[in-house]
């Protein structure tokens, strides 16, 4: 069995393969390739893999080689028949990726369809991810501020604390929250669903609640979409927080559909200038509907951030998260002798298998 890893590329600083982990796949008598160069990026050095017992290879030989390809983004190159890649590709929106693989005839499997369950959390690679993002993004946008976080009292007078507004409790938003409480900051967090209330209190913030919302199990533990009615009501009561705060994380989606409009125009237009809105939903639509993807931007003298891919600027802890995600998602394709099975009846195997045979398999997948 051969696993190959690809260097990314589009300014991704990751790698799903670290040293000492190609070790331990060596001493399971696995071949392990790597593109030159794929670990630069996270501090990993080619001669690092060499001593661990991988070979380092030319981005070719490694896609041809490989029985298993390990990448976060899939490759733009064709992929031989029967080859399986393991990958992070957003099939429920990504629907070039999902024709491309289907058309080479890949077995694919995409590790952010991992479902919401105990037994996944050790694969579940959108939470480690967001714990990530949600640790930055406040980082980010307190270097963005032109004043302190915390409250500062000396004989020079009193600098009260900084008042952060978090859209959505997920994993990136109570990492928010509790990043910017040890920063000393106020947070307000707001979420449509009334069951992470009692974590947002837990973690030092004040739980900003608009009754009528919907709050369906069958989704997960994500957000849905909510009735005209209830965004209106939701609308006004954002805009009365944020016009107060000098920061505003925004990290509200909804799987495979677009983010949700939260902070409009007018919304923008009130808050104080200098104020910081950093919106984590700017590759799947915006939180703000000025947000622009990669880009920072200034309106009203409110700087916005749209920055999805923070995980990828703290390339050394983040790839540590990944390695572990993809390495426990490998045991689950061997039986106990060691052989590869990719069984179709295991719950987190059949959920983030996208295509097998020449078509999708998935679901989830076929109904998007």
């Amino acid at each position: 069995m051969t696993i190959g890893v690809l260097k990314e590329g589009n300014g991704e600083n990751r790698v799903v393969l670290l040293p000492e982990h190609a070790a331990k796949l060596v001493k399971k008598e696995i071949t392990v390739l790597l593109e030159k160069g794929a670990g630069l990026a996270s501090f990993a050095a080619d001669d690092s893999y060499q001593e661990a017992g991988a070979t380092i290879k030319s981005r070719a030989e490694v896609l041809k080689e490989a029985d298993i390809l390990f990448s976060i983004h899939p490759p733009a190159e064709a992929l031989s028949k029967g080859k399986i890649l393991i990958s992070v590709f957003g099939p429920l929106t990504n629907k070039p990726a999902v024709e491309k693989l289907v058309k080479e005839g890949v077995i694919s499997y995409s590790l952010d369809m991992i479902p919401r369950s105990t037994r996944a959390q050790a694969v579940d690679v959108l939470s480690s991810m967001a714990t990530v993002a949600g640790y930055k993004a406040v980082l980010v946008a307190a270097s963005a501020l032109p004043g302190f976080f915390p409250m500062f009292m000396s004989a020079s007078g009193t600098i009260k604390p900084s008042r952060v507004l978090i859209l959505g409790a997920g994993v990136a938003g109570l990492q928010a929250l509790a990043t910017a409480r040890k920063l000393g900051a106020v947070v307000e967090v707001f979420d449509v669903r009334a069951a992470v209330k009692e974590e947002v209190l837990s973690l030092g913030g004040k739980f900003v609640e608009v009754e009528g919302a919907k709050d369906e199990a069958s989704a997960g533990g994500y957000a849905v979409e909510q009735s005209e009615e209830y965004k209106k009501k939701q609308a006004e009561m954002i805009q009365q927080h944020a016009i107060q705060a000098d920061v505003v994380i925004t990290t509200a989606q909804i799987p495979g559909r677009k983010a949700p409009d939260l902070i409009t125009k007018e919304t923008v237009a009130s808050i104080k200038p200098g104020s910081v809105i950093l919106d984590l939903a700017a590759s799947t639509g915006c939180n703000c509907v000025l947000t622009q993807d990669n880009k920072t931007i200034e309106s009203s003298g409110v700087s916005i951030i749209g920055n999805s891919n923070l995980a990828s600027t703290t390339p050394s802890d983040a790839s540590k998260m990944l390695v572990n995600i993809y390495l426990n998602f490998l045991d689950l394709m061997f039986d106990e002798e060691g052989k590869l099975n990719l069984d179709v009846e295991d719950e987190i195997v059949q959920d983030t298998c996208i295509t097998r045979d020449g078509s999708v398999v998935n679901e989830r997948v076929k109904g998007a």
